[in-house]
């Protein structure tokens, strides 16, 4: 049979598998540290190292993790796939160090309820070792399998299985590489490398305590997914201590298996009690306990922690409405914090990933949105121009810091989707004269010549740069040697091994209508002019932190999947969604329903005058934000939209939780307008919805979601059963928020296009 992109999409994990993730590099230049599983459709992920410079073979060891990559089969001699390069020392090497086949001896593995609601909160589809930590030489990694610990040494190639309290959660080794610290059932517990000294060093109190582990808000909204950080000189940790008790409990059942209990979600909705965040300086060695002190009934967040050798630690704690904020400086004999910052903001203050940190010299590290541009800044000061809007900080070097970056601004705009790795020199460093440059491969590299979108992370003067592009699938990484003018070298790549698609996208990226918003457009395969206007598939998430409109083969498969049943699938990126300037994703303050949907009208009317688009038949569909646009359009707009599919859509902004929420909607109790202009449904039942005509929706929702939970859906049904309005709902059982079962995510999408021609009048079947 041949293989179809439903199944394909379903059973590679949307062409994940396969692909290098995960990436570390050594401080010392001579490796690289990555996850990727052997072909693209294995989900177990290995523990891999890529030698690039001076390193011996692996030797195998006790873990029998030194497998040959090719047949999976142990061997007890060194087994290393050879990548060209010279013989002996210096010679390019990449070898498995961490096998969880071998580690388990072909056990099937078994996860705890805390490691799955840890992978939910990543959304994390894969198998084996989906993360691991490092030492600070990136000589030892640590992670669990089945809720065991394990260890690898990354220059021998070996991994061993150390005795532990199970199940063990984000296990991570001192900076020393001479101790692990992990948690076990809310017990930070820390053991000695060589599997000696396993003590409890922080215990809780009750059950509803728990110490070293990311809250729910954290793991899901703040992107903090941990809850202990190792001091540099691995003497001490400091620790975060969550009190669950006053959080609301709600329950998840199982509809299809009644004789199961439902399981409790702690879960904080909008208004609602949040979990006590606490922090505390644990020494090791006595498991002595400094609490820290700061106003947490002022600033009850705990949004960021650092502590590098370049400072004491830092924290960024905001207030409970995210319009105030304050970067401290913890002290480590005492617990006590100094304000080295403070920041306001009269819709929301935005989290960045990589800040607050020190600078090597000791300044003070921070992105801001400063006169409507979003920069770097070093004590206050910016550093980085402001037509570039900087999104991330991947690395601090001694001269420079890497940053992820897009073109800035709301007017001219150009490279729709494209963003990129640039360097930002120190002040006062050497070439700090030259500016801001972007970072590129060789000219003579084998690199697209059209937009794409590039990551990358740094270890010394290794640079490993990951790029995705329009002109090929997947994304390539390449390793590279920085020299001390900045300029770099090709030295490797790192294959993938995931499989390419039966499907070709080929989307046209444009800005479009009065705003510019950013759009995709995808035509079938060979339309002529003469085959006349398409009907319309709106395909957004259209809300915070995501971009559909991307400069990345891949993410367009799936419209040129739905372009190819006949459609003209259309994603707009409008007002809310990231990547051009602080106005642009601010606009939804307190307004957000109104201007997401705006966007998408306009985006549609715009476009029309280029493409041949049908307006009178137009289906829109999206998941989780997505899904919420999608029923909110046809409900709202049923004049421009005539079907929609709306999966796990969050239609009681009530219902969703607080940090997210209140971030853009206030609370409950005091901006009850703005909710209930926000939400599709309230106690009085439908909202804002328009008198007529009533248009197709389907509701798809995951009965296990613990996320965007069922109740959205079924009230919402209910609310359109009660106003005579026609509606399909599928309910997926023991599915959670992002489908991964292969089955269910490949029949989803036959249902939906089979949906979509059956409510717009276009012939159905293949």
């Amino acid at each position: 049979m041949a293989t179809t992109f439903p199944r394909q999409h379903a059973r590679t994990h949307r062409f994940s598998l396969g692909a290098p993730r995960a990436l570390t590099a050594a401080p010392d230049g001579s490796r690289v540290v990555f996850l990727r599983s052997r072909n693209g459709t294995d989900q177990a992920q290995l523990l891999w190292v890529r030698q690039v410079s001076g390193e011996r073979p692996p030797k195998a060891g006790p873990g029998g993790a030194a497998r040959d990559p090719e047949t999976a089969e142990p061997s007890t001699t060194p087994q290393v796939r050879e990548v060209g390069g010279a013989q002996g020392a210096g010679e390019d090497r990449e070898y498995v160090a961490a096998d969880p086949a071998a580690l388990l001896t072909g056990s099937a593995e078994e996860l705890s309820a805390e490691e799955r609601a840890r992978r939910e909160r990543s959304r994390e589809t894969g198998a084996g070792i989906v993360g691991y930590a490092t030492d600070a030489a990136v000589e030892l990694a640590a992670f669990s399998l089945s809720g065991r610990l394990f260890t690898a040494e990354l220059r021998a190639g070996t991994a061993r299985e150390l005795p532990a309290t199970g199940p063990v959660i984000d296990p991570r080794p001192a900076p020393d590489g001479r101790s692990v610290a992990y948690v076990s059932r809310g017990t930070l517990r820390v053991v000695g490398a060589d599997g000696t000294g396993g003590r409890d060093v922080a215990t809780p109190e009750s059950a509803s305590v728990s110490y070293g582990l990311a809250e729910f808000i954290a793991a899901e909204e703040m992107s903090r997914t941990r809850g202990f950080w190792w001091s540099p000189d691995s003497s001490h940790l400091l620790v975060a201590r969550v009190d669950d008790a006053p959080v609301s409990r709600w329950w998840i059942s199982d509809p299809a298996h009644p004789a199961n209990e439902p399981t409790p979600l702690v879960y904080p909705a909008a208004g609602t009690a949040n979990a006590e965040v606490t922090l505390r300086l644990v020494d090791v060695e006595s498991g002595a306990h400094t609490p820290v002190e700061w106003d947490r009934e002022g600033y009850p967040y705990l949004a960021r922690a650092h502590w590098s050798d370049a400072g004491p630690p830092l924290l960024l704690v905001q207030s409970r409405d995210q319009r105030r904020q304050r970067c401290l400086s913890v002290d480590p004999a005492t617990g006590a914090t100094a304000t080295l910052a403070e920041e306001e903001d009269p819709d929301w203050l935005e989290l960045f990933a990589g800040v607050p940190a020190w600078t090597p010299d000791g300044g003070l590290l921070r992105v801001q949105d400063l006169d409507g541009a979003r920069r770097l800044t070093v004590d206050g000061e910016p550093v980085s121009p402001a037509a570039l809007h900087v999104r991330a900080v991947l690395d601090v070097g001694e001269r420079d810091v890497l940053v992820s970056a897009s073109a800035a601004g709301d007017e001219e705009r150009v490279a729709p989707g494209e963003f990129g790795v640039h360097r930002v020199p120190l002040p006062g460093s050497v070439g700090a004269a030259s500016g801001c440059a972007p970072v590129l491969p060789p000219a003579d590299a084998d690199e697209p010549t059209g937009p794409a979108i590039r990551g990358a992370v740094r270890g010394g003067d290794l640079l490993v740069l990951s790029t995705a592009a329009l002109e090929f699938p997947g994304s390539r990484v390449t390793v590279l040697r920085q020299r001390p003018d900045a300029s770099v070298e090709r030295l490797a790549a790192i294959a993938s091994y995931a499989e390419t698609p039966v499907l070709r996208a080929a989307p046209t990226l444009l800005h479009t209508g009065e705003r510019g918003i950013p759009a995709a457009v995808t035509l079938p395969t060979g339309y002529r002019e003469e085959d006349g206007p398409l009907p319309v598939l709106m395909d957004p998430y259209g809300g915070p932190h995501a971009q559909h409109v991307v400069a990345a083969h891949n993410a367009h498969l799936t419209a040129r999947w739905f372009a190819d049943q006949g459609f003209a699938v259309v994603a707009a990126d409008g007002r809310g969604t990231p990547g051009y300037s602080p106005g642009w994703e601010k606009a939804i303050s307190r307004d957000l329903a109104r201007v997401v949907l705006d966007d998408q009208v306009e985006a549609l009317s715009s476009l029309a005058g280029r493409f041949p688009l049908d307006l009178d038949r137009v289906a829109i569909r999206g998941w989780s934000f997505g899904g919420y646009l999608a029923a909110l359009a046809v409900l709202r707009r049923p004049d421009v939209f005539h079907a929609a599919v709306a999966g796990a859509p969050c239609v009681d902004w009530r219902l969703y939780d607080t940090h997210y929420t209140e971030r853009y909607c206030g609370t409950p109790r005091d901006d009850p307008d703005t909710y209930a202009s926000a939400s599709l449904v309230t106690d009085e039942g439908l909202s804002g919805a328009a008198p007529g005509p009533h248009r197709p929706l389907m509701l798809i929702q995951g009965l296990a979601d613990d996320n965007v939970v069922a109740a959205h859906a079924l009230r919402l049904s209910s609310a359109l059963l009660a106003a005579g309005r026609p509606h399909e709902v599928l309910p997926l059982s023991g599915v959670t928020h992002m489908p991964s079962r292969e089955d269910v995510a490949e029949n989803l999408l036959l249902f939906q296009v089979d949906f979509l021609k059956r409510s717009l009048g276009l012939p159905r079947g293949a």
